[in-house]
């Protein structure tokens, strides 16, 4: 994980001394590369599926009310971990181009710039989601949960600066490609939150709060491992040290030329959220949000392998910008498509069948039993997108990697507000199906997303690799 090797001679003099084995494998065959960073992201991912899946099981236990009340908050919470993961993202991009450009301390500059906005970013956004939660929960149409999400919400916002701190230091190691140690961090803070969820939930007698304080507690934690590893042992590619920080204009631009569009992203995704939650209640009241917002984290259990394989895509397509070695993107994005189609034709086929038995990790007490058949629905609807989710996802993540972060915020507004939002709403509503016409219409709304970023993704790739045959400039920048 940390062992050092000699690099290739290089421009920067701090490169040339010696590189991590991760830096190795970022920048050597993609096809490898790939195999290599994603399991380990893959498994911390599922760790924390796991972990979000548990927040929803322990409280199903205390009624659909419950259930619901921590469900209007989940779009909330999606804008603040997309946050995270979106200037994340742009972290990522510039500090593997930079690698692959063989710049370290423009490196090390992105890893030292990437905390100074996560300290900035979470001061604002914590005093907003604490001080206006409660009317932003009744603006949602929480009702007769509103106490329920404010009392589960006004616990997970206060740690906000502990997202972000934590999503930066991520970012910064995938990065370098060690994501071995990201997995790490990540299992770590899985554990701890299965762990501390009944403790608090139920032995303490928090209730939703439990769940919140599980949450909180658990990210602060590793936030310390990971502050051991960069300022006190030392042993990483990049080096932190906010005493070194110099303020450098370009480089804010460069992280939030690809971490805004990103984040905003997530946000589509949170308002898409919202609308779908607005639309349910509308047709079937509060208990259909219990079954979205829930079943949601099943969903999103089942991409997981999807997720750990995108994120590693953002790190070795930047790579490959910056060392100007275009063809090995195209190698990236073909091979991680072929296995992601392989890995969710398989969680799509397990997911339909085995419906019955994941709607019983939410219905198991009597007051959430007669939610099963809208469970059912849910699960063997949604799972018909899983093998598509791939061509958009990691199409974005070729875009991000390449520092176009504009062009996958466009895929993603095309995807969520053009695609989702509107078949939805026609599906549901106009056409009167109900929640399934609902589901159907998120289905479809993610095929046709998923299809448009994948061909754009294709055209953009072949058009560097012609430039660059032609001897031209490459339009974009390096970061």
């Amino acid at each position: 994980m940390t062992s050092r090797e000699t690099a290739v001679p290089g421009p920067d003099t701090a490169f040339e001394e010696e590189v991590t084995r991760g830096v190795s494998i970022l920048r050597g065959d993609p096809k490898t590369a790939i195999r290599k960073l994603s399991g380990p992201m893959i498994i911390a991912m599922l760790l924390m599926a796991v972990y979000n899946l548990a927040d929803a099981v322990w409280v199903a236990g205390l009624g659909a009310d419950a259930l619901a009340g921590v469900g209007f908050i989940a779009p909330l919470f999606m804008i603040l971990i997309g946050l995270s993961n979106g200037l994340g993202a742009g972290v990522s991009s510039v500090v593997a181009r930079r690698i692959g450009a063989r710049d370290k301390t423009g490196a090390d500059s992105a890893a030292n710039h990437a905390l100074v906005l996560a300290f900035g970013v979470s001061a604002v956004l914590m005093t907003i989601l604490v001080l206006f939660l409660r009317p932003i929960v009744v603006m949602l149409g929480a009702g007769p949960v509103t106490d329920l999400a404010v009392e589960y919400g006004s616990v997970v916002f206060m740690g906000t600066i502990f997202f972000l701190a934590v999503h930066m230091t991520y970012a910064i190691l995938r990065a370098e490609g060690d994501t071995k140690r990201t997995m790490y961090a990540m299992a770590a803070s899985s554990i701890l939150n299965l762990i501390l969820d009944p403790i608090l939930i139920y032995w303490a007698g928090l209730g939703v709060a439990g769940a919140a304080w599980a949450t909180v507690i658990s990210i602060a934690s590793v936030l310390v491992v990971l502050g051991y590893w960069f300022f006190v042992k030392r042993d990483t590619y990049v080096s932190l040290s906010l005493r070194a920080f110099s303020p450098d204009t370009r480089t804010f631009r460069a992280i939030l030329g690809v971490g805004l569009p990103a984040s905003l992203e997530y946000l589509l995704m949170s308002i898409v959220v919202i609308i779908i939650n607005v639309i349910l209640v509308s047709i079937a009241g509060t208990d259909a949000v219990a079954i979205y917002t829930s079943g949601w984290r099943i969903v999103l259990f089942a991409v997981v392998p999807l997720i750990g394989i995108a994120t590693s895509v953002v790190s070795v397509a930047g790579a490959a910008y910056g060392a100007r070695e275009y063809e090995k993107i195209r190698v990236v994005h073909r091979y991680a498509t072929t296995i992601g189609v392989i890995i969710a034709l398989a969680t799509s086929a397990l997911t339909f069948l085995l419906a019955p038995q994941i709607t019983a990790l939410f219905t198991y007490s009597p007051e959430s039993a007669h939610l099963i058949p809208g469970f059912i629905l849910f699960f063997q609807t949604m799972c018909l997108f899983y093998p598509f989710a791939p061509l958009g996802m990691f199409s974005s993540s070729v875009f991000q990697g390449t520092g176009r972060g504009l062009t996958s915020l466009v895929i993603t507004i095309l995807r969520n507000l053009v695609f989702i939002a509107v078949f939805a709403y026609l599906l549901g509503i106009v056409f009167g199906l109900g929640e399934p016409g609902v589901y159907f219409g998120i289905v479809a709304g993610n095929i046709l997303g998923g299809s448009v970023g994948y061909i754009w993704a294709r055209a953009f790739i072949r058009r560097l690799i012609r430039t660059q045959g032609a001897g031209k400039p490459v339009p974009g920048k390096t970061g």
